[in-house]
């Protein structure tokens, strides 16, 4: 049996737990208010889910554990938020305040919390710090990259990590030797969708191809604009520098960039796949952010594709975990007990 219980607040479709299980803990509740993605993480992990704002659930609903984890939107901190209104960004951006209710509350050994790399440098980030320093907890933040710590994607992502009595330096992993491409993620998976498992493609008009075979490994929309500006949008041609990720082509044997909600299109980002002229399947897409193939997603193309993309990587997640569960074993082991016979063989 797991030694260590957890709660996974804003849990999306369970990336974080999904990870933390691997290493050892047990999910006893989880709060997710997009039904589709609290579809998702019941399947997984046959717990409660509360589909609820989070400042609307009362304390004793929420039981002590060992650890709470969770990721508080963040799209008053990310760059990709400025679009939406200003009051709005605000109100996310206290939602931590809710996250350490739930560490108050439930009294954990330690937490969690992942976020946007930007929120190491704002106000809010010392607010959390201050208050999760009066409540006990030893605090060590890192910005951390997922293709360090297993996954075959370059995604940066800042940790929280607070434990009761821990020492400073020691509370997130050191990157892994081991790295993973693209090739590593999805080279078995066939070149044309089987349209089973997620492995589903899209009806692209011949134009789309046409455009897709511009673009070589490791190419971009610069690609098409220089080899076909008859077929290239108009809206590029007007703008001739920018972004250099956007419809852009995977290379087998390097890591992918940052997977996002809307993979499936490649005027989004570097969504092309390697050799196939189509853009990465929900399975792959899957693949490249490390969940296992046996996760079961539930909800619609665009709901899944949405559940993909928030996700914590679940092998981040795991080498989280996994450092966390050395800490806390090392922090809350059992004292040993003696029989008789032990102290005689002390003795002598």
């Amino acid at each position: 049996m797991p030694k260590f219980t957890s709660i996974d607040l804003f849990s999306g479709a369970g990336g974080m737990s999904c990870g933390f299980e691997k290493a050892g803990f047990k999910s006893l509740l989880a709060v997710e208010m997009d039904k589709a993605a609290a579809a998702t993480y019941r399947k997984n992990f046959q717990v409660q889910v509360l589909e609820e704002p989070i400042q609307n659930i009362p304390d004793s609903w929420f039981p002590d554990v060992d650890i709470v984890i969770g990721g508080p939107p963040c799209q008053g901190f990310s760059p990709l938020g400025k679009m939406t209104p200003v009051e709005r960004h605000k109100a996310m951006n206290k939602l931590w305040k809710q996250f350490l209710r739930v560490v108050e509350t439930s009294s954990p050994k330690a937490f969690v919390i992942e976020n946007v790399p930007q929120i190491l440098k704002s106000l809010e980030f010392k607010g959390l710090e201050d208050l999760a320093a009066a409540l006990g907890y030893t605090i060590e933040a890192r910005v951390l990259n997922a293709y360090e710590y297993g996954v075959p994607q370059r995604r940066k992502r800042a940790f929280i990590v607070g434990v009761k009595g821990g020492k400073p330096g020691t509370l997130l992993p050191k990157p892994l030797k081991v790295r993973r491409n693209i090739r590593d993620a999805i080279g078995d998976l066939s070149l044309v969708p089987t349209e089973e498992d997620w492995h589903i493609g899209r009806n692209p008009t011949a134009k789309s191809l046409e455009r897709y075979k511009c673009v070589p490994p490791g190419g971009n929309r610069f690609d098409l604009m220089r080899k076909r500006p008859d077929i290239t949008p108009k809206c590029w041609l007007n703008k001739p520098t920018g972004s250099t990720d956007v419809f852009g082509r995977m290379e087998w044997d390097k890591p992918s960039l940052t997977i996002r909600t809307e993979f499936y299109k490649p005027e989004k980002g570097c969504y092309l796949h390697p050799e196939a002229h189509r853009p990465i399947t929900h399975r792959e897409a899957a693949r490249i952010q490390s969940f296992p193939d046996d996760f079961i997603f539930t909800g619609s193309k665009i709901q899944v594709a949405r559940q993909i993309g928030n996700a914590v990587p679940p092998d981040l997640a795991y080498a989280v975990a996994s450092n966390l569960m050395k800490v806390l074993q090392d922090l809350h082991q059992k004292p040993e007990t003696f029989t008789e016979d032990d102290m005689q063989l002390q003795l002598v």
